[in-house]
């Protein structure tokens, strides 16, 4: 029996909290609050506490996949870049950068905002960025 006990942060919302997740044998068996964190103190809601159960549910998506003739097929992550990369250039060749918006999530930390934003003006060339919380 190997277990591990792996620092992280909470990927639910922006506030950053710190958890320590158990591994045994390559497995995430429960969450705690790491008591370290100065984020949140040794405590997590109830998304944080049961975020284990998503990371390993069958449903996941752990592949990129590409559609193609109607279904889908699994491409490596490199594969999948290119795709997006390609289209995104695409369509911003023949319908022009405005037509191509940027929506964040309060999910994201603020330097994962912050670079989505910084991609959307500086390399698409557009304004259209917003965020979730305004919905």
């Amino acid at each position: 029996m190997d277990l591990d006990m792996v620092l992280t942060t909470c990927p639910y919302c922006a506030c950053g909290c710190g958890m320590v997740l158990e591994v045994m044998d390559g497995k995430i068996i429960r969450t705690l609050p790491s008591k370290t964190s100065p984020t949140n103190r040794g405590k997590l809601c109830i998304k944080g506490w049961n975020v284990h159960e998503f990371i390993q549910h069958r449903d996941r998506l752990t592949k990129p996949l590409i559609r193609e003739n109607g279904s889908f097929r699994e491409a490596s992550w490199g594969d999948a870049f290119n795709r997006a990369a390609g289209e995104l250039r695409r369509i911003r060749d023949t319908y022009g950068p405005d037509s191509i918006a940027f929506l964040s999530s309060a999910r994201c930390t603020n330097e994962e905002n912050y670079l989505l934003q910084k991609f959307a003006r500086a390399v698409i060339g557009t304004n259209n960025v917003d965020h979730c919380a305004r919905l």
